[in-house]
């Protein structure tokens, strides 16, 4: 007998008859004789119906009770999916993230979860109830709810999965594992049977959807072993796991491409010891990730000084660097939201030379211009006009021949 989580996405539970696909497959684990907690999303299209509501009344709603409108999506996943497995005859109850004792800050849409109690979970599980967990949502020191950010659902999972010491954390999604690229636009993109955690984490930050960026971070302290697989079919998924239990370390695991990115430049900026800190600062008290840092050339003592944001938070960050511009003798700002990321990963980059530069000369034959760089050991990133991005994925993920398979 083992302990397993399985979480379910909104598709995955997005009518009553898909719930009871849900539930069967949950049945069928359960009868094999392991313990089970189960957590979902809310309904397919349920969050973003909830949030346009909240907006429809303010422009700006209070973001506390924007959490508490959004948290009711998955509570109603939870019953439904609850009375389900009871009336098949499985014991279940369904618990909201404050039931759950799930604890996190106090920082509303985007809060990081600090304590769950395991062992009361535990105790659930010894008296032969599955458990069906409202995901995406916890409250704070003072009890007002709180909810994780988008995909937050992911997150829930695993920290409950490390929280129970289970035994293995199920992603179960409408795609059936991670792939190489967006299949939609390679269709010869191919499925990843094993990837490592920091793998995972690259192409997580860098715009491929299959899981949530913090939910792998989890992953990777915890040792948590992830199993992304289908909802709809008992095909095996790809394993997220340790570096060194991969079979093999391929030099380019996959591309990833982000649309939702934005760049800022603050122009003419005085170039001397302590401006830029005064301008990050700022950004990282207001909770706001950047990610590509370009400094320019100083000329005359001024410099332009670059950086890329996420588009949900380019308007707030828009506007904490306009009213820095001012204080810091900048000349003001500029904003272009005509920009996309592309990217490669892979471990196996590591210890492979040439790699950037190969992406580079593939990009250049195929008169993509690259704008800004940037690199870690596992990944090269470059940011690029928008309208090429699709272009730069298939470009990529052909010429480093990521659609022919692995060697056995």
């Amino acid at each position: 007998m083992s302990l397993v989580v399985q979480k379910y996405g909104g598709t995955s539970v997005g009518s009553l008859d898909r719930i009871r696909v849900v539930a069967e497959r949950v049945a069928d684990t359960y009868r094999q004789g392991h313990q089970v907690v189960v957590v979902v999303s809310a309904m397919a299209g349920e969050t973003d119906r909830l949030l346009n509501m909240g907006r429809e009344l303010s422009p700006r709603p209070v973001e506390r009770e924007m959490d508490v409108l959004v948290a009711s999506g998955e509570q109603v996943s939870a019953a439904l999916l609850a009375i389900q497995l009871n009336e098949i005859g499985v014991p279940t109850r369904s618990l909201l993230g404050h039931q759950a004792r799930i604890v996190t800050d106090a920082v509303h849409q985007k809060a990081r979860i600090r304590t769950i109690d395991g062992p009361a979970l535990r105790s659930v599980l010894e008296t032969g109830q599955v458990l069906v967990v409202a995901g995406f949502q916890g409250t704070d020191a003072y009890g007002n709810i709180t909810t994780l950010g988008r995909g937050g659902s992911d997150t829930s999972a695993v920290a409950i999965a490390a929280a129970v010491k289970a035994d293995v954390c199920e992603i179960c999604t409408d795609v059936d594992g991670v792939y190489t690229t967006d299949p939609s636009i390679c269709p010869n993109a191919r499925k990843i049977p094993r990837i490592s955690y920091e793998e995972m984490l690259e192409l997580s930050s860098l715009g491929a959807k299959v899981l949530q960026i913090r939910s792998v971070e989890l992953a990777m302290k915890h040792r948590m072993p992830l199993h992304v697989r289908s909802s709809f079919s008992n095909a095996e998924g790809t394993i997220v796991t340790d570096e060194e239990h991969l079979l093999e370390k391929v030099v380019v695991a996959g591309v990833a491409a982000d649309k939702k990115t934005v760049k800022l430049t603050l122009r003419a900026l005085p170039d001397h010891p302590g401006v830029v800190a005064s301008v990050f600062e700022p950004l990282a008290e207001a909770n706001i990730s950047v990610d590509m840092i370009i400094q320019n050339v100083s000329k005359q003592g001024h410099t332009d000084l670059t950086f890329t944001v996420s588009r949900e938070d380019a308007d707030r960050a828009e506007a904490i660097v306009e009213n820095l511009a001012t204080s810091v003798d900048a000349q003001g700002v500029t904003r272009d939201d005509d920009v996309a990321k592309v990217s490669i990963v892979g471990v196996g980059m590591r210890n492979h030379a040439g790699i950037a530069a190969r992406m580079f000369r593939l990009l250049a034959d195929a008169d993509i211009n690259i704008e800004a760089i940037s690199t870690s050991e596992i990944k090269t990133s470059c940011l690029i006009e928008t309208e090429h991005a699709d272009r730069a994925v298939v470009v990529l993920h052909d010429g480093f021949e990521l659609g022919k398979p692995r060697d056995a």
